[in-house]
């Protein structure tokens, strides 16, 4: 099996459309009901979910003008919201077939499917012409890709002179090894972190200029801590969240990512870098 399909097989859960629609009844929805904010809990499968997408984008100057590409986006919630947000263009690209499927549905859902398109492929070698996009963002993406100066050479060809690239990756702090599983791999063999000086090294080979960090690692902390209380003073999880994409696994993975950022070995970290 190839690296890539294993990365895929992580992902896939195999019933994911059904099972949220039985999580989106028992919110006392239906898919002509069905709102993206419903749906954030779900489909935005990074640390912090919307808050921490608001955060992100509040940074870069996002237009109704703007075609946005969106690099490993998952089922797509991020390139919801900005299309959403922004009342623009955005295309997803993501390596997992199933992610981009239920992604389609959902867009269908919330009457987004005319602004947003999703495909299934390769951030590494994109179905997309140079200089396509105005702009890019990527989340929880580049733990499961080695090749971080391919990636972000190939992201650089596809975009516009001028375009912003935010990515919100979790990044690696220090050379401790880390507890598995994690939300992104099962083992080592499927986890390829880097560190944030490696990210801005490799942009900067790209051709991207302008680049800052922020490691949100007391945000991050903080936002398990308020998921926690609120898990105990409902006496579960929500119907609908990340359990219903990694299942019986979701506890232990999120557990263990939580343990890996309190020992200081991970934390999410924000990017913000510019092709001129």
């Amino acid at each position: 099996m190839s690296y890539e399909n294993s990365v895929s097989e992580h992902y896939t859960h195999g019933g994911l459309l059904g099972a949220i629609r039985d999580s989106i009844v028992k919110l006392g929805k239906t898919i002509d009901t069905i709102t993206i904010d419903d749906l954030a809990p779900v489909d935005e499968f990074h640390i912090g979910g919307r808050r921490a997408t608001d955060h992100l984008l509040d940074q870069v100057n996002f237009s109704a003008d703007d075609h946005v590409l969106d690099v490993g986006c998952g089922l797509g919630g991020a390139a919801r919201y900005i299309s959403s947000k922004f009342n623009n263009q955005v295309t997803g690209i993501d390596i997992t077939q199933e992610y981009i499927d239920v992604g389609i549905a959902l867009c269908a859902w919330v009457e987004l499917d005319k602004r947003v398109s999703l495909q299934h492929g390769s951030a590494l070698s994109m179905p997309f012409e140079d200089e396509t996009f105005d702009g890019a963002v990527m989340l929880h993406v580049g733990m499961n890709i080695d090749d971080k100066p391919g990636l972000f050479t190939e992201v650089f060809r596809v975009l516009r002179p001028g375009a912003y690239f935010c990515v919100y990756d979790i990044m690696q702090l220090s050379n401790e090894d880390l507890i598995y599983p994690v939300p992104w791999a099962t083992q080592m063999s499927t986890s390829i972190l880097a560190t944030p000086h490696h990210y801005l090294q490799a942009l900067k080979t790209a051709g991207f200029s302008s680049s800052k960090e922020n490691i949100r690692r007391d945000f991050a902390l903080e936002f398990f801590r308020n998921m926690h209380s609120r898990m105990q003073t409902a006496g579960g999880p929500p119907p609908l969240g990340l359990h219903t994409l990694m299942g019986e696994s979701s506890a232990l993975k999120v557990n263990n990512m939580i343990h890996n950022i309190e020992a200081g070995r991970i934390a999410p970290v924000e990017i913000i870098a510019r092709k001129e």
